[in-house]
């Protein structure tokens, strides 16, 4: 059986600032209370002691590992916990030193003793953490976890990151590459977003694959509203202040609305001149990406740390290229977005911390623009030739957070990878594909050859790069 990635498999709704370092955790963390409960000793367990490995140990404390950890333990769910009581819980368990363990029982618990950051690297991954269960009787429940991206948690990583997931199922067309796609698209007649939406009504209904991707782009809607309407400086120490605020008064001024969707129209009847146009996608950009920083909730798309290239590229589309655009876009649009995720996944990483910041930018902008490609008119062979470009202007880029947070160069380098995204869409829009050179596999193969190529020191540990040539002291 094929492996089938889902279009809710590749955008989940999460709590920042890292897919890979802080929902990644919070769901190894589940797992392991599942773990305990189907063994019948979660009411046994007096203490639980997790160890961090490699880059989740250097730079988990930017990422808030530890914090996510914690309330994966206490039974959180990222997708539901109501944001502004997560200061309260982690400040509890910090002042009594206990955790309530799965909405079980109360345990006896201190993050500075029981959360270890170890500077080494697992064999299988660099995003490692073991955790373990202490019982009253003495012995002891043992689990490691590989966090490989994007929320994605696995028991055991090959050492190639191209892991076959335990996600199977009977898609009437499975994919594991552009090749196998686009020969769907021919042979069927279908556009991709037809392909992916055929894929998704064998394990859903139409009602649940509409109602989950319309709560997926309210997610990214709320997102880009809450961080365009909040001002002042972003956690961690970095003295980061907010600019999508600021950016997004001088651009919308005195403008009535009440809420996102009224928002989003007052928006289409600004003004739309090119710079104007920049600075839109811009703003919306930063203002996901801000959320995410401040421990807000987002869509993983690829993954936290660039999951504001997807939402300011279908924001554009939205608000300047097509007013009469509604849901059945937006579903095109996402249904697209996620299967060109799914194969960059499969055929190389999503992972920065195993393959720079291409694995994460570099990816959501071949996703946007393979999307922006498709609602804007453009044939299979033309959407694939948007991600192939998108993702050739992005290869090599390392992963290089100053202070192990994700603000700098983090944030900036989402407006950056959105603008490409549409570039790259009109350009493959100007495209014969029989005059194209690069197929998308090809470089897909690419990234996952520069991946393995680039230096360690440029995947996500915060030593190299910006993240030692500009100290925290410095800002």
């Amino acid at each position: 059986m094929e492996e089938c990635i889902s279009v809710f498999d590749m955008l989940k709704i999460g709590i920042g600032p890292s897919s890979s370092h802080t929902l990644g955790p919070w769901r190894a963390a589940e797992r392991f209370l599942t773990e305990l409960r189907s063994e019948n000793i979660i009411q046994k367990t007096i203490r639980v002691q997790v160890d961090l490995y490699g880059s989740l140990s250097l730079t988990g404390k930017g990422h808030a590992t530890d914090l996510a950890i914690m309330l994966g333990l206490c039974g959180q769910d990222p997708e539901l916990i109501p944001v502004e009581n997560i200061p309260e819980i982690i400040k509890k368990i910090q002042d009594t030193n206990t955790l309530h363990l799965g909405n079980s029982h109360s345990i006896a618990f201190n993050p500075v003793i029981d959360i270890i950051f170890n500077k080494n690297f697992l064999p299988f991954h660099s995003n490692g953490l073991v955790f373990r269960a202490f019982l009253e009787n003495g012995k002891k429940h043992n689990a490691t976890f590989y966090s490989i991206g994007g929320g994605f948690v696995v028991k055991e990583e090959r050492s190639n990151a191209k892991k076959k997931l335990a996600i199977k199922c009977a898609f009437p067309f499975p994919i594991e590459n552009a090749e196998m796609l686009l020969a769907y698209t021919i042979s069927e007649q279908k556009k991709i977003s037809e392909i992916v939406y055929a894929n998704e009504l064998s394990m859903r209904s139409e009602k649940q694959v509409h109602q989950e991707i319309m709560r997926i782009w309210y997610t990214m809607l709320e997102s880009m509203y809450i961080g365009c309407h909040s001002e002042g400086i972003l956690p961690g120490g970095l003295n980061v202040r907010r600019r999508a605020f600021d950016m997004h008064q001088n651009l919308i001024g005195l403008a009535n609305y009440d809420s996102p969707q009224s928002w989003l129209e007052e928006i289409r009847k600004t003004e739309v001149k090119f710079r104007q146009i920049l600075k839109w996608v811009s703003c919306f950009a930063l203002a996901v990406n801000e959320v995410n920083a401040a421990l807000g909730r987002v869509v993983t798309a690829p993954t936290n740390g660039s999951a504001g290239v997807i939402p300011a590229v279908l924001m554009y589309y939205l608000v300047i290229e097509n007013h009469k655009a509604d849901e059945e876009q937006i579903k095109q649009f996402l249904m697209v977005a996620s299967e060109i995720g799914s194969i960059f996944k499969k055929g190389a990483t999503i992972s920065a911390a195993m393959g720079g910041c291409q694995a994460e930018i570099g990816v959501s902008s071949a996703m946007a623009a393979a999307a922006l490609c498709e609602v804007m008119g453009g044939t299979p062979e033309q959407v694939l030739i948007a991600a192939e470009i998108a993702m050739e202007h992005h290869l090599g880029l390392t992963c290089d957070p100053i202070g192990g947070l994700v603000q700098i160069p983090c944030i900036e380098r989402n407006t950056m990878g959105a603008i490409k995204a549409i570039n790259a869409a009109e350009l493959a829009l100007e495209t014969n594909p029989n005059n194209a050179k690069v197929p998308l596999d090809k470089v897909i193969d690419t990234m996952w050859q520069t991946a393995k190529d680039m230096n360690t020191k440029y995947k996500e540990t915060s030593e190299g790069g910006l993240a030692v040539a500009v100290n925290m002291s410095d800002c």
